[in-house]
């Protein structure tokens, strides 16, 4: 089991707002947009930088992806910064027609996803923004797993032609990955090879997994470890490589059971090679109100869960 450590932890939203400000300095295209939710958002240093090129929409939402979208047409690359729950479910309509639709360029950043958005609860989770998003033709849906892969991610997007979804967090989580790292859009990272089970996380639940591959290596039992960061395109060659080897999967990830990265995989592996799975996510239901800790364990989101899983999908193959 290859050992991963951590010297510091930081939110995933600061590597969004670290990366946003390098990408503003290499592309005088790239602008920003936000839903009054600079700080939220960690956007303040790219508008001390380029004040000119952010626009502060205010709590008009549906406003700010129209407007993102008119925007493209004039050869700007926009990113539009605001919660989760506000940048998907509250402007459905208005990202499926003036965005997807029409193949806008239009980069849509979204902060606080899943429980870890914590004491403010259900109201301001989202569970489903991974399968809303996936859904729509074109749409590209990236969840990057630290403040290093926020911050590449981040940067990468502007090179890609086409609408982008970007989901990251509140609660700080270990930094783990290279930062100096390239960030490949629809590339999985081998996180550790192993033979005995695959577990593909997506988001925070990486450093779960890992945590979890740890305590299975003490069990006798050999967990390869896959990042799957991009969603949507998903790497299935990754995916089908790795599960013909072990022959029995785990999908780790802090959204809904239902339309997330579970579900990707699944319909990836019942096409080609059915695989037994096991899924570590919300079980169809609302969160609610605590710290990100709390609801991380009472919804099953960490190593432990990850470690039962494992041990229950080895035994259905």
């Amino acid at each position: 089991m290859k050992k991963y450590t951590y010297t510091d932890k930081k939110d995933t939203r600061s590597g969004f707002g670290a990366g946003l400000l390098e990408v503003g300095k290499k592309n005088d295209q790239v602008v920003a947009l936000c839903a009054d939710l600079v700080g939220s958002l960690k956007m303040n240093d790219f508008i001390k930088e380029f004040p000119e090129r952010f626009f502060q929409i205010g709590i008009a939402e549906a406003n700010m992806m129209g407007i993102a979208a008119g925007l493209t047409i004039g050869g700007k690359i926009p990113y539009t910064g605001t919660f989760a729950n506000f940048s998907t479910g509250r402007v459905y309509d208005q990202i499926r027609q003036s965005i997807a639709y029409s193949d806008k360029n239009v980069k849509i950043c979204a902060s606080h996803a899943g429980l870890t958005l914590g004491e403010d609860g259900a109201t301001h989770q989202i569970l489903e923004d991974i399968g809303l998003m996936k859904m729509l033709p074109g749409m590209t849906v990236i969840n990057p797993c630290d403040y290093n892969q926020t911050k590449a991610a981040t940067i990468a997007i502007a090179e890609h032609h086409g609408p982008v979804y970007l989901r990251f967090g509140r609660p700080v989580v270990p930094i783990f990955t290279d930062p100096n790292q390239k960030f490949e859009i629809g590339k999985a990272w081998m996180v550790n090879e192993g033979a005995d089970v695959s577990i593909f996380a997506t988001g925070h639940l990486v450093w779960e997994a890992i945590q979890a591959g740890e305590q299975l290596a003490e069990l006798g039992i050999d967990a390869e470890i896959i990042n799957i960061h991009t969603i949507k395109p998903l790497d299935e060659e990754a995916v089908l490589k790795s599960a013909a080897k072990t022959r029995c999967v785990v999908t780790a990830e802090e959204h809904n059971r239902l339309g997330g990265l579970g579900d990707s995989i699944a319909q990836v592996l019942a096409k080609n090679n059915p695989t037994p799975q096991a899924y570590v996510a919300v079980d169809d239901s609302f969160g609610e109100s605590g710290t990100p800790a709390q609801l991380m364990e009472k919804y099953g989101l960490n190593a432990a869960n990850i470690v039962a899983a494992a041990q229950r999908v080895i035994k259905r193959k």
